[in-house]
C-alpha cells in the first residue's frame, strides 16, 4: 500500500480519539509461541483451513499464493501472480480461495487443491484485506468501509462503515472473522481493530508494538499485517510484512 495522509505515528495517536464511556479497551496479547516466517514476504493475506496455513503476498512480480508449513515456515505450495497484478488478501471458501489485487479492480479465484486458477472476477474501486462469515466475503478497500459480497456472484449484499467512538476509521486492511468479530489491521500501525459486524463499531483494540521484530523495527513498509484463526483450535496468529516471525498470541482472559 502507499501511504496516504497520516504517519503511523499520527494515526496511532488519534485512532483511540476522545475519552468516554463506549472507548474500546486496549488489549496488549500474550505470546504462546514463535514460528519461522518468510522474511521476504510482502503478507497481505493469512488465514488457517483445516489447520493448514495460507498466505497471500504482494508487490508487483512478487506477489503470490501459498499454503505454508506452520511450525517450519516453509512454503510447501505456491502459484506466482504475473505483473502487473499486485496482490493482495484473500480467504477461503468450501473449495475456492479468493485473492484480492490492490489497484486493477480485479480478483482470482483459485482450486484450494491445486492452486488452478479457475475464475476471476471484478469490483470497483482498490482491494485490501479479504475474509469471510461463513455466508459472505468481506473486502475492505482502505476507506472506513467493509464490503460484504455474495460468493457465487461477487455481487454487494450490504456493506458497514467502521467506526471508532463515533469516527470512521480508514485504511482497514488484512482482516480475519474471529469468533463472530472482525479483526482488521490498520496499514502503517502496530494496532488490529477489533469490529462488531452488525454496526462496524470498534470494541477493542489490539496493540502489537512489542512483537514488531528487532529486525525490521523502523522499516516503514514492514508493518504488521496478516492475522489467521484456527476456528477448530480457538488458536490466533499474527505476523507482518517482511517480518521474519509468525506469532501466536492470546488475549488476556478478561478480554475474550
Amino acid at each position: 500500500m502507499i501511504a496516504r495522509t497520516l504517519t503511523a505515528l499520527a494515526l496511532w495517536a488519534t485512532l483511540p480519539l476522545v475519552a468516554c464511556a463506549q472507548a474500546p479497551e486496549i488489549i496488549r496479547p500474550e505470546v504462546v509461541a514463535r514460528y519461522p516466517h518468510d522474511a521476504n514476504a510482502f503478507t497481505q493475506g493469512l488465514f488457517i483451513h483445516e489447520g493448514e496455513l495460507f498466505e497471500s503476498t504482494g508487490r508487483v512480480g512478487q506477489s503470490s499464493l501459498r499454503r505454508v508449513a506452520l511450525e517450519t515456515g516453509i512454503v510447501e505450495q505456491s502459484v506466482a501472480i504475473a505483473p502487473p497484478i499486485f496482490g493482495e488478501g484473500s480467504a477461503r471458501i468450501g473449495d475456492h480461495i479468493y485473492m484480492l489485487s490492490w489497484v486493477s479492480e480485479r480478483g482470482f479465484i483459485f482450486d484450494a487443491d491445486t492452486f488452478e486458477q479457475v475464475d476471476s472476477f471484478t469490483y470497483p474501486g482498490e482491494g485490501w484485506g479479504l475474509t469471510h462469515d461463513g455466508t459472505h466475503l468481506i473486502l475492505s478497500d482502505g476507506t472506513p468501509e467493509l464490503r460484504f459480497l455474495d460468493p457465487e456472484t461477487m455481487t454487494l449484499a450490504h456493506s458497514i462503515q467502521v467506526t471508532l467512538n463515533g469516527r470512521p476509521v480508514r485504511r482497514l486492511n488484512e482482516l480475519e472473522w474471529i469468533d463472530g468479530r472482525i479483526w482488521a489491521n490498520i496499514w502503517e500501525t502496530r494496532s488490529i481493530v477489533r469490529i462488531d459486524p452488525e454496526t462496524g463499531i470498534v470494541d477493542a483494540m489490539i496493540d502489537l508494538a512489542a512483537l514488531i521484530p528487532a529486525e525490521v523495527a523502523g522499516r516503514r513498509d514492514a508493518v504488521a499485517n496478516g492475522i489467521a484463526w484456527n476456528a477448530q483450535t480457538g488458536q490466533i496468529y499474527v505476523t507482518g510484512k517482511l517480518w521474519p516471525t509468525l506469532f501466536e498470541i492470546r488475549l488476556p482472559e478478561s478480554t475474550e
